[in-house]
């Protein structure tokens, strides 16, 4: 804790590495996106969901592959092991009647497994344009919660390059947990796919990685008027310094929060949960080393292209 007492760490002379890092990770976080897909959940590709508990290990592979003609689709249904290899995640794109669909499953179930029990945890049924609704309100939700963010910062510290250092770091935030679920989506255990509550979570993330932002712009705004000869690369670097130990025993105690919920707060909230905790570390990255080297450099330019005018 001695760190923050009197912390005079240079964040701005970081700003070549912060570039190269957050670059790289938002170019991965791309090329996930276009070249594996977003894993939309039922609420926003339409379908049926089921989940289905064993009382004993099962097989995915198998299962995918004995309901593919039962269900009439021509696909195999999307089954992954969820929480344990003994429940199981069941989306399927079928046109029957959700009853019809659930009775065929677990006939085919019983067929494989003649000794096994198994119980129905959770069904959801979702119509296409129900989902395709649902998809676009919650990217209208995102662009409309920037498009605020922008103004709002724009008129309370007057000045354009303040607002797109702001919004830069919302949207590298929730670019990156974004490609990170994407890459996830292939290997995890618990539900990553994109529903309305990952949209509420990237929501919750602008929110607080914004909060974070404006602690430090109102910390520069201050010391732009205590310290009215300092060169500004320098005030905004002592503004981080300031503020760091907020910034840092804040991000830890929200941390260890969503953590506690992550792991205890079950399946149905681990998604959610993820989310919050890279968010939280991530919000707390782009406040310290993203947006406000953004503002450094376009201030910079600003100033060059008035000088030049």
């Amino acid at each position: 804790m001695r760190w923050f007492e009197t912390p005079s760490f240079d964040f701005i002379r970081a700003q070549k590495i912060a570039y190269l890092f957050s670059g790289a990770m938002i170019v991965i976080s791309l090329v996930a996106i276009f070249g594996l897909g977003l894993n939309y959940g039922i609420d926003f590709r339409g379908g049926k969901e089921f989940v289905f508990e064993f009382d004993r290990p099962v097989d995915v592979v198998e299962l995918r592959s004995e309901l593919t003609e039962p269900l009439g689709t021509g696909t195999a249904p999307e089954i992954k092991l969820f929480g344990s290899d003994s429940e199981i995640l069941l989306r399927t794109d079928a046109e029957e009647e959700i009853d019809v669909v659930r009775e065929t499953i677990m006939s085919t179930f019983s067929q494989l497994y003649p000794d096994a029990t198994v119980t129905v945890e959770k069904t959801d049924l979702v119509g296409p344009r129900f989902a395709e609704d649902l998809r676009t309100g919650a990217l209208y939700s995102i662009i409309f919660a920037l498009a605020v963010v922008f103004i709002y910062i724009f008129i309370r510290f007057k000045g354009w390059y303040f607002s797109a250092g702001a919004i830069a770091a919302l949207a590298h935030d929730v670019l990156i947990v974004l490609g990170v679920f994407t890459i996830m989506a292939q290997f995890a255990t618990f539900d990553v796919s994109i529903d309305q509550a990952i949209i509420a979570a990237f929501l919750t993330i602008v929110g607080y990685s914004l909060n974070d932002t404006v602690v430090v712009f109102d910390r520069i705004r201050e010391n732009s008027i205590i310290y009215k000869t300092m060169a500004f690369k320098e005030m905004i670097n002592k503004s981080l310094n300031d503020t760091l130990s907020r910034t840092v025993i804040t991000s830890v105690t929200t941390l260890f929060v969503v953590t506690v919920l992550f792991i205890f707060g079950g399946e149905v909230l681990k998604g959610f949960a993820f989310a919050l905790v890279l968010g939280v570390i991530l919000g707390t990255y782009s406040s310290l080393f993203v947006a406000s080297s953004l503002v450094v450099e376009l201030q910079k330019r600003a100033m060059e292209a008035k000088a030049k005018s």
